[in-house]
């Protein structure tokens, strides 16, 4: 089974996610790892977009639904498999030698929100779809390098109150605060501005991953030591 879909539409890559709620799992992160290494290796690719097929949502974020039996069945080897998985997910968007766009065309909740904070741009459709962080409510902690992720893409003020209210922003709400660079009243619309913003890219690569590789240094210095110990001892619940 896959959970995605590549294409080329001239110098643009679009990955798109096809699993409905797109929820993420092992093999969610590990096709999508598959994909960017293939994307990265076409050299006519000058910038990736992201999207969902799905008409409600483009990512719901950790399948609780797999990772719930999986701790109660003691697959910890899994899981902490899963999570280092998904870090390597992030931290290769984050240093992707190209723009990274996300069009969020759906709902973005949970790590499908922080996907969506490790690209380098952000679009989002004004009638449909909401952005929030529901951690708080499912007593789910944020590991470091998520919470870093979330500063890097959320002003400091909306990113309290999200991430302690669980506040459900609309694509309005994200242009507001400069967290989406546009909205568009729809997804027909959100994908041809997606398209035309994606396909005037043409940097070269070297240059581009090292602005990347030393803007985002701290972030990646937060996953690599901060993040290890508390997935090692699967500290991903609250007590």
């Amino acid at each position: 089974m896959t959970v995605t879909e590549l294409t080329n539409q001239g110098s643009v890559a679009v990955l798109t996610l096809t699993n409905g709620a797109n929820k993420q799992n092992p093999i969610f992160a590990q096709e999508l790892l598959a994909q960017l290494k293939t994307i990265e290796q076409n050299p006519e690719n000058k910038a990736l977009v992201i999207t969902s097929d799905d008409e409600k949502n483009f990512s719901q974020g950790i399948d609780v639904d797999w990772l719930m039996p999986a701790l109660q069945n003691q697959k910890h080897d899994e899981v902490r498999q899963f999570m280092y998985d998904m870090d390597e997910v992030f931290k290769t968007l984050l240093l992707f030698p190209m723009p990274v766009i996300a069009a969020i065309n759906g709902h973005a909740f949970g790590n499908g929100a922080i996907m969506a904070c490790a690209c380098d741009f952000r679009f989002m459709r004004a009638d449909k779809g909401f952005f929030c962080f529901p951690e708080v409510d499912l007593s789910i902690p944020f590991l470091p390098g998520m919470l870093a992720f979330i500063k890097k893409a959320i002003p400091a003020h909306r990113m309290n109150e999200m991430i302690l209210t669980g506040r459900r922003l609309t694509g309005n709400d994200l242009a507001a605060d400069n967290i989406a660079e546009q909205v568009f009243a729809d997804d027909v619309t959100l994908m041809d501005g997606v398209m035309k913003f994606a396909a005037a890219f043409d940097k070269k690569r070297p240059i581009f991953a090292e602005h990347k590789k030393r803007m985002h240094k701290s972030i990646i210095e937060v996953i690599e030591t901060e993040n290890k110990p508390l997935i090692d001892n699967l500290q991903l619940l609250a007590q």
